[in-house]
């Protein structure tokens, strides 16, 4: 037999239609009318799988038939059935998750129960209660995305801010819109707590039997790593600083972080910023909102400052790649700034290796600005006092707009 286009197709489209043991008899006899080599040809022309071609074969000599017990198999996953499912329950559940307080796991602690995010699913995303799965399945597909939905006393705020539901409401509804507006960048910025250059136990375990100093009175020296993350690439820049952490140390590596990426982000035109309400980065830290004036204009990019409410930091994105690095580097004796840099440059975050640099510069604590200068400042931005809340109209501390067009202020 001469397999030709026309019989290669004929032959191709008959076993398609075909099931169980008659599509198993059909390509035995099929081979068998090959000749010698039949199974290597059906497999190489046809595409048949050639255990399937030996079953049949047997099927054919012995005249028994094997009993196919295709409900054995299980049935399909919920996300054959619902392709988009896994996406939007991230979407959906990745802002209502924040990491472990400690950084000794890398599982987020959602608020959402597995019901809730069912029902969200069917009022947001616009899934049906007939075709969308029980909330055991939905339980079940957030566990393996990573997600523990057991609550954990630990990572609760232990304080609750007035405003918190209102500021997480327009948190939501400004991460959105960078997230589907492709001329607004979204960037995580928070730094990590101090480390202690030393022979210090950091926990951890190591199989090169190296031994620690039981205490830490007196480090070499301190380094904190702060961090700026891109939450829609997944991409993660850690500045190491022997100095304090000030509000010009905070403006200086976001302008190191844009002069060397921007290239990139040639269609950006506004840098969204999230970060937590801290001492450094306040908006009412006159410094800070001074120099972050200074960078839109010299660099032409609006500015948009997004905070986290009071003792809900842990909800920056920026947090969740902390767990990583502790985990990197526990173990493991950190006696030099050297040593620290390269476990840094060496941990991975979603198979990449970060950016890391050493802040060289000493930065002063307590730079401000008299009350007549913050006053040109805040002339020259636009906070967020008329929300659509009902209760908290003014979150004017939270949320502010810089525009680099606006005239300066002098």
């Amino acid at each position: 037999m001469v397999l030709t286009d026309s019989l290669k197709k004929l032959l191709i489209e008959t076993a398609s239609q075909l099931k169980g043991a008659a599509k198993r008899k059909f390509m035995a006899q099929t081979v068998q009318g090959l000749g010698l080599g039949g199974q290597r040809l059906a497999q190489s022309e046809l595409g048949w799988n050639r255990d399937t071609i030996r079953k049949g074969t047997r099927e054919l000599k012995s005249g028994i038939i094997c009993v196919d017990n295709m409900s054995g198999k299980g049935r399909y996953k919920a996300e054959v059935h619902l392709p988009n499912l896994l996406e939007d329950i991230k979407n959906l559940v990745d802002f209502h998750s924040q990491t472990d307080p400690s950084f000794k796991s890398q599982r987020l602690y959602t608020r959402l129960s597995a019901a809730e995010v069912r029902k969200q699913l069917i009022e947001k995303y616009g899934y049906s209660d007939e075709n969308l799965h029980t909330s055991e399945t939905i339980r079940v597909k957030l566990n393996n995305l990573g997600y523990k939905l057991r609550r954990v006393k630990k990572v609760q705020p232990q304080k609750k801010f007035p405003q918190t539901d209102a500021i997480f409401e327009q948190l939501d509804l400004v991460n959105k819109d960078a997230s589907e507006d492709k001329s607004i960048l979204r960037l995580s910025m928070d730094a990590k707590a101090r480390v202690k250059i030393g022979s210090f136990d950091r926990g951890g375990k190591t199989r090169d039997g190296a031994k620690a100093d039981d205490h830490d009175y007196n480090p070499k020296t301190t380094v904190t790593p702060y961090g700026i993350f891109l939450p829609e690439f997944d991409e993660l820049f850690l500045y190491f600083t022997e100095s304090k952490v000030t509000s010009d140390f905070i403006v200086d590596i976001l302008e190191d972080f844009w002069l060397e990426e921007k290239h990139r982000f040639s269609d950006i035109q506004t840098l969204l910023i999230n970060q937590d309400n801290g001492p450094q980065n306040s908006s009412r830290r006159t410094q800070f909102m001074k120099r972050i004036v200074e960078f839109a204009h010299k660099h032409q990019v609006n500015i948009r400052l997004a905070y986290y409410p009071p003792y809900h930091s842990k909800y920056n994105p920026i947090e969740r790649t902390w767990a990583i690095l502790e985990n990197h580097w526990n173990g493991s004796i950190l006696d030099e700034v050297e040593t620290a840099l390269k476990f840094a440059s060496t941990m991975k975050w979603k198979g990449d290796h970060p950016v890391v640099k050493l802040i060289h510069k000493t930065y002063e604590n307590g730079v401000k600005l008299t009350k007549k200068a913050m006053a040109q400042i805040e002339k020259q931005i636009e906070r967020l006092t008329d929300s659509t809340h009902e209760l908290f109209p003014n979150l004017g501390n939270w949320f502010i707009d810089i525009c680099c067009n606006k005239t300066k202020v002098i």
